[in-house]
């Protein structure tokens, strides 16, 4: 057999022959999950060892899928003779940032694309696994780490301007805001990009507070003591990075939102990083100043959506890896085909199943994992209702084709039901406006005043609402009988 550095140049070829089949099939998230964590060891004879994180993915690697054997079919072919592969579990002190830092894998893969991209490399451990061996930022949690979270193509872009301003802050975007639901991981991502900014420089000035946290530093500082406002005043408009979460809780708050504006300037003709999280995107936000909604949507605004099966999956399965847990495989696939809205839902459920598990001392089955999430999944959650069922039931309520509701004409007995249709996806969906606008052939624009119009046609109108209750009633019905 050749030598052992010989080995390991067979060894790149055979990974960059692999990602390259993978890359054809626009599956990059998935071997950069499974595959680009295995690290070349040595080779004797003709064995090549090689290394994974865990159990979880040498069992994964070896019962669930073909990688090992189509490695060691192009490990054969390049080396002239038959090649088997031995996976060993490395040591937790490991990284594979150390041993692929110049493989030729690695180095292919450190591209991104906006939307359906390859998943980034990792920043290196000095800057971010290492967090927690080192000193604490004292207002940010050491877990939320770009370590630490889990990228998939419903993720990507988000994660990718995270790292670029947490690498260049107040230079690269400027200013950052993540929006999305509860629980997809907005205040996991900001506070990544403090903790990478803490690790670089520890004297760099990072601020990290909730919208209501900073709303009652200001109220407190509202007093008769001229001092105190400005030492709110000094403390916000001098800090380095400034992340605040969940901005939406500034509506209807005037006093705040002018302080807000004239933070918010100051940081930035400094050239000094801003960083916001809200639920929805600022052109929903109601009662915010129109100068300060434009000052929020100046920089780069991204979305963060739910996450799809795949990357649900290797949520839960890093998540095992972490508590180092292991649970049947179907029960992680009970999981992920269900539990849709949130990762805080997905990493609760599994955190339920562990704890049955450890009590009781018996292996969870998904008919048990059922029972015990039943309260998790609800009668609702599992209806999958899509916007095709709703354009339906509310075209048959309305005597209407499916084509009137989502075409384009304009006439009053078709704009009504259409907005109603847009009204109610809204209401009992995921979807965000701009994706309900893709679905609906408009802009989110369109979507937000249909839905603004038919909130305020119900207050007025009590058998406009009843007439949408029932809609929604006689929807879940149907979705329940099928």
């Amino acid at each position: 057999m050749a030598l052992m550095a010989e080995c390991k140049v067979f060894w790149d070829e055979a990974m960059k022959m692999l990602r390259s089949e993978y890359e054809e099939k626009s599956n990059l998230e998935e071997f950069n999950f499974w595959l680009s964590v295995m690290e070349y060891v040595d080779c004797k004879g003709s064995v090549f060892t090689v290394s994974v994180p865990s159990r979880l993915f040498r069992d994964n690697l070896t019962k669930e899928r073909n990688d090992i054997q189509t490695l060691s079919r192009y490990l054969s072919d390049l080396t002239g003779q038959q090649i088997t592969i031995d996976l060993v579990i490395r040591e937790r002190s490991q990284t594979l940032s150390d041993s692929d830092a110049n493989s030729p894998v690695s180095s292919a893969s450190n591209t991104t694309s906006a939307t359906s991209g390859p998943v980034p490399k990792k920043p290196a451990p000095s800057a971010v696994s290492e967090i927690q061996s080192q000193e604490k930022h004292p207002l940010l949690k050491t877990e939320y780490t770009f370590d630490n979270f889990v990228i998939g193509n419903d993720n990507n872009f988000a994660y990718n301007a995270a790292l670029a301003v947490a690498k260049n802050p107040g230079r690269a975007y400027n200013p950052v805001l993540i929006y999305g639901g509860v629980g997809l991981g907005k205040t996991h991502l900001m506070q990544a990009i403090g903790n990478y900014a803490w690790q670089a420089d520890k004297k760099a000035k990072i601020i990290y507070k909730t919208a209501e946290e900073f709303t009652n530093e200001f109220v407190e500082a509202l007093t008769p003591n001229s001092k105190d406002m400005q030492k709110f005043k000094n403390k916000y408009r001098t800090a380095d990075i400034l992340l605040i979460d969940d901005i939406h809780f500034f509506s209807k708050k005037d006093g705040l939102q002018e302080e807000m504006f004239h933070t918010f300037n100051a940081l930035y003709d400094s050239y000094k990083q801003l960083v916001f999280t809200c639920d929805r995107p600022v052109s929903e936000l109601k009662n915010l100043t129109d100068r300060l909604r434009s000052r929020f949507e100046r920089g780069l605004n991204v979305n963060l959506d739910p996450p799809g099966y795949e990357l649900r999956k290797a949520i839960l399965l890093k998540k095992l890896d972490q508590m180092n847990k292991s649970i049947n495989p179907e029960v992680i696939d009970f999981i992920a085909e269900n539990v849709v809205s949130n990762v805080r839902d997905l990493e609760a459920s599994l955190t339920k199943i562990i704890f049955y598990t450890d009590v009781v001392q018996k292996e969870v089955t998904v008919e048990i994992a059922a029972k015990l999430l039943k309260d998790t999944l609800g009668p609702e959650k599992q209806l999958n209702i899509s916007i095709d069922d709703i354009i339906k039931a509310v075209a048959n309520h309305y005597n209407l084709s499916f084509a009137d509701v989502k075409g384009k004409k304009r006439t009053k007995n078709i704009m009504m039901p259409r907005q109603i249709a847009m009204y109610i996806a809204r209401e009992i969906t995921e979807y965000s406006t701009t994706e309900l606008g893709a679905e609906f052939n408009k802009d989110h624009t369109t979507v937000m005043h249909a839905c603004q119009k038919i909130e305020e046609s119900i207050k007025n109108d009590s058998q406009l609402e009843s007439n949408i209750e029932l809609i929604i009633r006689n929807l879940k019905e149907q979705k329940k009988s099928t």
